[in-house]
């Protein structure tokens, strides 16, 4: 009896893997360390992507903009990245279509050095500031322009961007003076505030922070891929989500220990303590079912239409921008 299911077992996985329109998939990604890519990394660290018969490389960026570019040049299949630019690229003509959530908020703060925060009192006062994003035109760039526009002021002249990355080099220019104030994501954040070297002004690592900058929670960190992908291998679509779906359950009954026993020790920065605490601040912002709300959809291209030209005089056509027919399907098979 043994033997039989196991020969069953291993009958339906290879008829499963067999059903694959192809099975190697390269991932790009801008900062695979941060949380907000946090599922991206369970999934491959749990073999989630494995267990779906796929062979996944995952090839990492300092930033969103970058990994967009590999996928658009060609060098990768797919971006995890934030859906916001989704909607962007439409303005370009290019259709891309988001079709797994790993993060349901931005999880992005913005922090004024120590040296600048005793006279910041508005984003006004941003003026002159050399900013240090993860790399410019990615959502960490995106969240600066909307304070900025909030404020009346152009983001193309009255701030320098310097793209930093989302790792060690975010400490290091903060705390060498390269830039007067950082957005970016945990745990580098966190670090820099318990630090002392930033005082948080904007801050969507939360539902709250998220409403007063956005003025409603934005979906974040996905995974997305151009519409012929998506068409042509619609069960590798189907295998990458479900893999992402089973990670973000996984989250939400984690602890922060059990997630700093999964992700590579690099990622805890040296300092364990640091890394399980910031994990606590973003944990809600986390997916729990890969769904991509579409009250989230439409507060997206509303908040782009504030501050980005090509999107304000776009036609954007949202339901192509994002697909929940995968997820769904993952969700069947993994209540």
């Amino acid at each position: 009896m043994r033997i039989f299911l196991a020969f069953a077992l291993l009958a339906a996985t290879t008829l499963a893997q067999a059903q694959l329109e192809k099975k190697d998939v390269h991932i790009a990604v801008g900062g695979k360390s941060a949380f907000y890519y946090l599922p991206l990394t369970i999934a491959e660290q749990l073999g989630y992507f494995k267990d779906e018969g796929l062979v996944v490389k995952i090839s990492d960026f300092a930033g969103g903009s970058a990994a967009l570019r590999a996928v658009v040049g060609g060098s990768a299949e797919v971006v995890s990245g934030a859906y916001e630019h989704t909607i962007s690229l439409q303005g370009k003509k290019q259709y891309f279509q988001a079709f797994a959530l790993q993060g349901r908020l931005p999880q992005i703060a913005l922090g004024v050095s120590k040296a600048k925060s005793g006279s910041f009192q508005s984003f006004k006062d941003l003026k002159g500031m050399k900013i240090g994003v993860s790399a410019p035109g990615s959502s960490t760039h995106n969240l600066v322009k909307q304070l900025l526009s909030k404020a009346g002021l152009d983001p193309l002249k009255d701030v320098s961007i310097v793209g930093v990355g989302v790792g060690a080099g975010v400490i290091a220019a903060m705390k060498s003076g390269q830039i007067d104030a950082i957005s970016n994501v945990d745990p580098m954040i966190t670090k820099l505030e318990l630090d002392g070297d930033i005082r948080v002004v904007a801050d969507t690592r939360s539902v709250k922070g998220t409403q007063e900058v956005w003025g409603a929670s934005l979906p974040a960190g996905c995974l997305y891929a151009p519409e012929e992908f998506l068409k042509k291998y619609p069960n590798v679509a189907l295998a990458l989500a479900t893999a992402i779906v089973r990670a973000d359950k996984w989250i939400q009954k984690a602890s922060a220990t059990d997630v700093a026993k999964v992700v590579p020790e690099t990622y805890l920065l040296g300092d364990k303590a640091l890394y399980l605490f910031s994990y606590d601040k973003v944990k809600q912002a986390i997916s729990p079912d890969g769904l991509i709300p579409d009250a989230g959809a439409k507060a997206t291209l509303a908040a782009l239409r504030e501050f980005d030209p090509e999107v304000k005089s776009a036609q954007v056509d949202l339901a192509r921008t994002y697909t929940n027919e995968f997820v769904k399907k993952a969700n069947l098979k993994h209540k």
